[in-house]
């Protein structure tokens, strides 16, 4: 970083995708942003773009974002051509500028998906999510009060296992960086997360049968085994759990 970078901050340049709301297609459009500090995250200097463009009299770039903490992933966007960024582990939000040198360009990208239809710029339609969620990634039958913590014993592996799976965010990374658009490490997570617990046994094969039907319903790919939807999950979800739902699957088809 040079030394008047460091005093006054960066420039930055920002080619971003712009997409009017109802359009087939969009392109990019370039940015100048001068004075960024290395501190700000790259959705702050969104924000400044932003209250340029509109002091211009000009259309605001449309983004999605909610928490700003790493925990929602609404913030989803593809960075230099990876969902979430570069950097393991981070959804969108937590990308900080010192990451970049004075001069960089900086490509931001909606995720692209079949099912996930582009809304308007950078904004796109992830309620396939939601449906498949609401194929079964619940526990619906009546468990009583909450028993005692130690009244149910479960494994420490499979509360683990569990609790791994949990932990996903439903983003859609995992699909924007498929090259088939396979949604399978989120249904597969969301079927991992009970298929092990006593609570979401009685229907286990319902939920799997019903939620894989309606990713394959959605439009999304076949999964193929690239691993790319695990190396940009923000929450490192395991593609074990693939396997995992596959096996589910077999169990629930037999059943019947």
């Amino acid at each position: 970083m040079s030394e008047k970078a460091t005093k006054n901050g960066m420039t930055i340049k920002l080619k971003i995708w712009r997409q009017a709301r109802g359009a087939r297609s969009g392109g990019f459009i370039e940015y100048v942003k001068k004075d960024v500090v290395v501190e700000m995250s790259l959705l702050e200097v969104l924000d400044l773009v932003n209250e340029e463009l509109v002091a211009k009299g000009e259309e605001a770039i449309e983004f999605d974002s909610d928490c700003r903490e790493g925990i929602c992933g609404t913030c989803g966007l593809v960075v230099n051509g990876v969902a979430h960024g570069t950097h393991a582990g981070t959804t969108t939000c937590e990308i900080r500028m010192r990451q970049f040198r004075d001069g960089d360009t900086i490509t931001i990208e909606p995720f692209r998906a079949k099912p996930f239809t582009i809304i308007k710029d950078l904004v796109v339609d992830r309620t396939a999510f939601d449906r498949i969620q609401q194929k079964g990634g619940f526990v619906s039958m009546n468990v009583g009060s909450a028993p005692d913590g130690n009244a149910v014993p479960i494994p420490k592996d499979a509360a683990d296992w569990a609790m791994d799976a949990a932990s996903c965010i439903g983003c859609g990374a995992c699909v924007a960086a498929c090259p088939n658009a396979s949604a399978s490490l989120f249904v597969s997570a969301k079927i991992s997360q009970f298929a092990v617990l006593p609570q979401g046994d009685p229907e286990r094969s319902r939920r799997a049968l019903l939620m894989i039907a309606q990713m394959d319903e959605e439009g999304f790919g076949d999964c193929s085994n690239h691993g790319e939807c695990e190396a940009v999950c923000p929450k490192e979800i395991s593609i074990q759990n693939i396997a995992k739902m596959r096996r589910e699957f077999i169990m629930a088809a037999f059943k019947g």
